[in-house]
């Protein structure tokens, strides 16, 4: 047996992952399922597809305001939160049962913003609990698998949701949502860590914030991560927005759009087994360079009017970006102290995932206006530099003597 292969092992034997690992996949299973279904729900209400995109505009808009949310995680102890997260969207889906006409869709509206912000805070209290209850050394492998659960649960939950929306309805898949917080609730309450109480601060919510905040741009290592990861981002909301024109090019019906989708979350999927591997292999800085320029190499080959190549160019962009995504939530769980984690990590996700939402908008703007084969072969160009300036060695030393120099300073 290889030693990734045991390594995954161990963090399937540690009780504390393997029931931080449970609870993202049964809650994710009810977030990816309620997902598709919000989005049909209010068009089959309203008959508008754009008050049906503000669904997903209600869950993002929250992760706006992630760096002040996120210092939330460094106020309390993580594991209570986590567990009152959980119960608190347990408790508010419910009240979903009370949309059943155009009049009353400005509570799924509600209840979506509720859902973005608490899922933000539980991230970030997620990943801090997370950096202090896992081995240091196996924490690659374990958002490897925590990419792969996710990834996972998205290929089989949109199906779950829709069948159950068409047989009973939004509410019930709600419903379903639910119950499977409030069975999270009970796997993160059943966690056996050890957490010291936060000590008492007397600087702001918005000082403690900007306290996170500098610890990430000052840091020699995290900076260039989390910033290739958030142009990395910007670029794969672009691409997203060019899919059904990718389809349309290749002579397909719409529907075709899910196998290309299917392909690339099992390209992600392989991509978190084999995340801690790479790692330890290559280094944080070079791991994500080589997923971005895989990224780029098949987002520029999406231009062949070919079904064949693009879905192997959809499976290789599913396996490239996880890549850049773990390096960087890893290492921001391996360089932040842990009274910063909470705050840092909130940071560090606004600033890797808002430029997707972006790159999606703006996309779905240009794709009118613009050639799709010169979309592609720029986004492509794109993702190749940025690949080059995350993987530059001459960067990565530079880097490391600032951080000495720091650290050497009386």
């Amino acid at each position: 047996m290889r030693t990734s292969d045991w390594r995954l092992l161990r963090v399937l034997k540690d009780r504390a992952a393997r029931r931080c690992l449970a609870a993202v996949v049964v809650s994710g299973f009810g977030t990816s399922a309620l997902w598709l279904a919000c989005g049909v729900w209010v068009k089959d209400l309203t008959g508008s597809d754009g008050m049906a995109a503000l669904c997903l505009l209600a869950m993002w808009a929250p992760s706006l305001a992630g760096p002040l949310l996120g210092t939330l995680a460094d106020r309390v102890r993580r594991r209570p939160l986590l567990v009152g997260a959980d119960l608190l969207l347990a408790a508010v889906l419910p009240v979903l049962f009370l949309v059943d006409s155009p009049g009353r869709v400005w509570l799924l509206y509600v209840v979506l913003l509720v859902y973005g912000a608490t899922g933000v805070v539980h991230d970030a209290a997620r990943s801090a609990l997370a950096a202090g209850a896992v081995d240091a050394a196996l924490l690659g492998d374990f958002n490897g698998l925590r990419t792969t659960v996710t990834e996972g649960m998205k290929l089989l939950a949109p199906l779950a949701g829709a069948g159950l929306y068409a047989a009973c309805g939004g509410a019930y898949v709600a419903l379903l949502d639910a119950v499977t917080f409030a069975l999270s609730a009970v796997l993160y309450a059943l966690l056996d860590v050890r957490e010291d109480r936060p000590v008492p601060s007397a600087d702001s919510w918005g000082g403690r914030t900007a306290e996170g905040a500098r610890h990430l741009w000052a840091h020699p290592r995290l900076r260039p991560l989390v910033l290739a990861g958030g142009a990395t981002m910007l670029c794969a909301g672009l691409n997203g927005a060019l899919v059904y024109a990718v389809v349309d090019a290749l002579g397909r019906a719409p529907a075709y759009a899910g196998a290309l989708y299917a392909l690339q979350g099992a390209g992600s999927v392989v991509a978190g087994l084999l995340s801690g591997a790479g790692l330890r292999r290559l280094g944080g800085r070079r791991f994500a360079a080589c997923g971005i320029a895989l990224t780029a190499v098949a987002v520029a080959l999406r231009a062949v009017p070919s079904a064949p190549v693009a879905l192997v160019c959809s499976a290789a962009i599913g396996a490239g970006l996880p890549c850049a995504l773990v390096a960087v939530f890893t290492a921001v769980q391996r360089e932040t102290p842990g009274p910063l984690a909470g705050r840092v990590a909130a940071t560090a996700g606004t600033l890797v995932f808002v430029p997707n939402v972006v790159g999606l908008a703006v996309g779905a703007a240009l794709v009118e206006a613009v050639d799709l084969r010169l979309l592609l072969a720029l986004l492509g160009l794109g993702l190749l530099l940025t690949a080059g300036v995350t993987g530059s060695e001459v960067r990565e030393r530079r880097a490391h003597r600032r951080e000495v120099g720091v650290r050497g300073q009386p």
